[in-house]
C-alpha cells in the first residue's frame, strides 16, 4: 500500500524535481530495507526499465509527436502521409519545449514503475497472497505468479552464466544466448512442475461443496454489487442527470455487495493458514507515511497547481511546493523507523 500510494501521487506530477525527489526517497527505502530474496535483487531491473521508457517517450516524440515549440533545434525533413492518417507527422522539426514534455512524461511513467518495483523488492509475494480473501486466492496466485516471472528469470539467468563460466564457456554473442537459454528452459520447467506438485499437496485448487441456490445467491450478489460499482462510477464522473447522492448511494450500495458476494465466494475454498503474518506498529506507520504522501502533495498540487507540470512557455525552472516535498519526503521514512532486514526474519508487510 506504501508503494501504490507513492505511485498515485507521482502519477499527478511531470515536475521532473518532483519526482526525482520521489523516486530518490523510493530508492532510498528499498536500499535500506531490502533483503537479499531474488524478488529483491531484481529493483535495478525495473530502474533499467523506467530509463527505457523514458527513452522511448523520446523517440516516439520524434518520430511521431505534436512538433509544437518556439526553440528548434534540428529541422528533420518531413515525411507525408497518406489522407487516412492525416493527423499524423512523421519527422519534422524538433522543438526544445517538446523534448522536454515528452521526457517528462517520460519521467513520470519511470517513477510509477520504480514505485512497482519497490512494491516487488520489498515485499515477499508468497506472504501478500496469504492475506488475500479466499475467493481472491486464485486470483492472487496468478499475481503472484505474474510478478514473480521477471526476479525469477533473473535469477535464473545468473545462475547458469555462472556454471558456465566456472566451465570456462566465455563465448559470447548468439552463441552464448543458445548456451542460455535452453537450460534456463529447462530449469523453468522443472520448478513449474515442482511448484504445481507443492501446490497439489497444499490442497490449491480444492473446493466445498455448496448448493445451486448458494452459488446462484453469490453470483447474483457479485453481480448486483459490480453494476452498483459501475452506475456509481459513472454518476460521479459524469455528472449529468444522475443526482449525487443517488451515484454516491449506487457506488457505497455496489461495494458493500461486492464484499458480501467475495464473503460468500470465500466460504466455497477452505484454506487455512499455518502462520499468520502480524500487522504491528512498523506496517501501520508504512500505511501511514503513504497515506501522508497522498494528501500532503494533493494539497500542494490544489494549492499550487502550476507546480505540477514542468514550464514549457517560456521553459523555465519548476517550482517545488514546500508540500509536495514534505510528502514525498515522509514516504522516505519508513526506511529510518522499520525494522532491519533478515534474509529469513520478519519483513515489512505494510509495502
Amino acid at each position: 500500500m506504501w508503494a501504490i500510494c507513492v505511485a498515485a501521487a507521482v502519477s499527478q506530477i511531470t515536475n521532473p524535481l518532483l519526482l526525482a525527489i520521489a523516486m530518490a526517497a523510493v530508492v532510498f527505502v528499498v536500499m535500506s530495507r531490502r533483503t537479499d530474496a531474488p524478488w529483491a535483487r531484481a529493483f535495478r531491473w525495473y530502474i533499467y526499465l523506467g530509463l527505457f521508457v523514458i527513452l522511448t517517450r523520446v523517440i516516439l516524440y520524434i518520430l511521431v509527436g505534436a512538433k509544437t515549440g518556439d526553440v528548434v533545434l534540428v529541422r528533420l525533413p518531413t515525411i507525408t502521409m497518406p489522407s487516412w492518417a492525416a493527423g499524423i507527422q512523421l519527422l519534422g522539426p524538433i522543438s526544445l519545449d517538446g523534448l522536454v514534455v515528452a521526457a517528462c512524461e517520460g519521467l513520470r511513467l519511470a517513477a510509477m514503475f520504480v514505485c512497482f518495483g519497490a512494491a516487488n523488492a520489498l515485499a515477499n509475494p508468497r506472504r501478500l497472497l496469504r492475506l488475500l480473501p479466499s475467493a481472491l486466492r486464485d486470483v492472487g496466485t496468478a499475481v503472484v505468479v505474474a510478478v514473480s516471472v521477471v526476479p525469477s528469470l533473473v535469477l535464473g539467468v545468473g545462475r547458469v552464466t555462472r556454471a558456465q563460466q566456472l566451465r570456462g564457456d566465455l563465448r559470447g554473442g548468439i552463441h552464448r544466448i543458445r548456451r542460455v537459454g535452453l537450460p534456463l528452459m529447462e530449469e523453468t520447467l522443472e520448478r513449474s512442475l515442482a511448484l504445481a506438485a507443492a501446490m497439489d499437496s497444499r490442497g490449491y485448487g480444492a473446493l466445498r461443496e455448496q448448493s445451486r441456490t448458494s452459488r446462484l445467491i453469490t453470483g447474483a450478489v457479485t453481480f448486483l454489487g459490480l453494476i452498483g460499482v459501475c452506475v456509481g462510477l459513472f454518476g460521479l464522473l459524469d455528472q449529468g442527470d444522475i443526482p449525487v447522492k443517488l451515484s454516491l448511494g449506487l457506488l457505497i450500495g455496489g461495494l458493500g455487495l461486492g464484499v458480501a458476494g467475495v464473503a460468500l465466494a470465500g466460504r466455497r475454498s477452505p484454506v487455512t493458514i499455518y502462520r499468520p503474518d502480524p500487522w504491528g506498529i512498523p506496517e501501520a506507520l508504512t500505511l501511514e507515511c503513504g497515506l501522508w504522501t497522498v494528501g500532503l502533495v494533493y494539497a500542494a498540487l490544489d494549492a499550487h497547481p502550476e507546480a505540477a507540470a514542468m514550464p514549457t512557455s517560456p521553459l523555465g525552472v519548476p517550482g517545488v511546493p514546500l508540500l509536495a516535498l514534505a510528502g514525498f519526503l515522509v514516504a522516505a521514512l519508513p526506511g529510518v523507523f522499520t525494522p532491519d532486514p533478515m534474509s529469513a526474519g520478519r519483513e515489512v508487510v505494510g509495502t
